[in-house]
């Protein structure tokens, strides 16, 4: 299992601390969830504020949008260079030209699902996708108790994923513990997101490595 700490949870008044105490710790990505009060109703961080991570993170980062206009934020964050880009499919209108857009700006793409979207609504994209980020929480807040309904759902993506593309992988974020890490590895998910786990133990290598399992 590879893991992403979100940065959602880290302490903004000494963010490169936290992002390079994450990095050291061995984590695989960096999770920066940035969205814009309109698709989720909550504000977090722009460019210059991401492009303070990057300079600091020595993992890649993993960018997740809960924004309207994505095409616009794709644009804003490429030239980061991060390992992923991911946008909800409940938002976007051309799903597949996006895809093609961030592949084409040298980054893999990835499609979001909230926790009520079925697989089945990907089903014709994910053969063109590099991951998909299951959402275990409704988006837009850290700290909230994991949806277990996540689990059969990974089941049923995982299938999916092996018949048409099995290089993509599977991400799930909200709510990861180490009490349902396992559950969700047995589900077939390959990446978790986890901020206060991460960011609220008193040992964060401790607390990543009992996620990689």
């Amino acid at each position: 299992m590879k893991v992403a700490p979100s940065v959602l949870s880290a302490d903004f008044g000494n963010l490169q601390r936290d992002v390079e105490a994450i990095c050291e710790a061995g984590c695989d990505f960096v999770h920066v969830d940035v969205m814009d009060g309109h698709f989720v109703p909550n504000l977090t961080i722009g460019p210059v504020v991401v492009s303070a991570i990057a300079a600091c993170a020595t993992k890649p980062l993993d960018i997740h949008l809960m924004v309207e206009n994505n095409t616009f934020f794709v644009d804003l964050f490429a030239p980061l260079k991060p390992e992923y880009i991911s946008f909800h499919i409940e938002e976007e209108k051309h799903p597949h030209r996006l895809i093609q857009k961030i592949r084409s700006l040298g980054i893999k793409p990835a499609i979001v699902l909230n926790p009520h979207t079925p697989p089945e609504s990907i089903e014709y994209l994910l053969g063109d996708l590099d991951m998909v980020l299951l959402m275990s929480v409704n988006p837009g807040f850290g700290g909230q108790s994991f949806i277990e309904t996540v689990l059969p759902k990974a089941k049923k993506l995982s299938a999916m994923r092996d018949k048409i593309n099995p290089a993509c992988l599977i991400e799930v974020d909200g709510g990861v513990s180490d009490k349902n890490v396992h559950l969700l590895k047995d589900a077939g998910v390959d990446i978790v997101v986890a901020g206060s786990y991460v960011f609220n133990h008193a040992n964060k290598k401790e607390a990543i490595e009992s996620l990689q399992i």
